[in-house]
């Protein structure tokens, strides 16, 4: 699972594939990879060391345990840390939905983002993603470091700087469905901020997480 490629690829369509649609960044394929877990990327800095420990560490793609060509954690320097300059990047977030579900079922939110650029990230990316009612976050994450808070209504995942011009880094967050919880669609929101990001127009894009009889 690496960050994505997205140069070149079209904004502004509207694509669907069962439960997972981008409807802001992206294509069918694009979709497809996600949802198909194989689109899932994340920082080599574990997200929250990016506020714990100041030293900036660069992104390198990464792979699913066991998965062929799983490298090497790098190494962490020792040398004291610069505070880095932000960066000039355009970082969105690309809205999917999450697979259906049934009451008392469980699914996967796709907290995807990507950076527009021009530049790679030098600061932190933080992503908070908003639960609908009815609706409770049932760990582990990826990464596995993400926090639960506001009462289990929100999670919040922290991505290191690094993150080049037209790539991308996804935060699943699986959730648990009530028992009693209304069939229908329940809207929840995938939000980001980073002191990198010149344009806030694209920083929250809904998700429509539908509740069905059986999934």
């Amino acid at each position: 699972m690496k960050h994505q490629d997205v140069r070149g690829v079209a904004r502004g369509g509207t694509e669907s594939r069962g439960g997972a649609r981008s409807r802001r960044f992206g294509g069918a394929g694009l979709v497809a990879a996600v949802t198909a877990g194989c689109a899932v990327a994340m920082l080599a800095t574990s997200p929250s060391w990016a506020l714990r420990r100041p030293e900036p560490r660069p992104a390198v793609d990464v792979v699913a345990p066991g998965a062929p060509g799983t490298s090497a954690a790098p190494e962490v320097s020792t040398l004291p840390a610069l505070a880095a300059k932000p960066s000039d990047s355009d970082l969105e977030v690309v809205q999917l939905d999450p697979d259906p579900a049934p009451p008392g079922g469980r699914t996967t939110i796709h907290a995807f983002i990507a950076n527009l650029g021009p530049d790679t990230t030098a600061s932190p990316v933080t992503v908070v993603v908003t639960l609908p009612e009815g609706v409770t976050p049932d760990p582990p994450f990826f990464p596995t470091d993400c926090e639960v808070f506001q009462n289990g209504h929100r999670v919040r995942c922290v991505f290191g700087p690094g993150l080049k011009e037209g790539r991308s880094a996804t935060a699943l967050i699986p959730v648990r469905l009530s028992d009693d919880i209304a069939f229908g669609s329940h809207e929840g929101f995938v939000a980001l901020r980073s002191p990198d990001d010149r344009n806030g127009n694209n920083n929250r894009q809904p998700f429509d997480l539908k509740v069905v009889e059986t999934a």
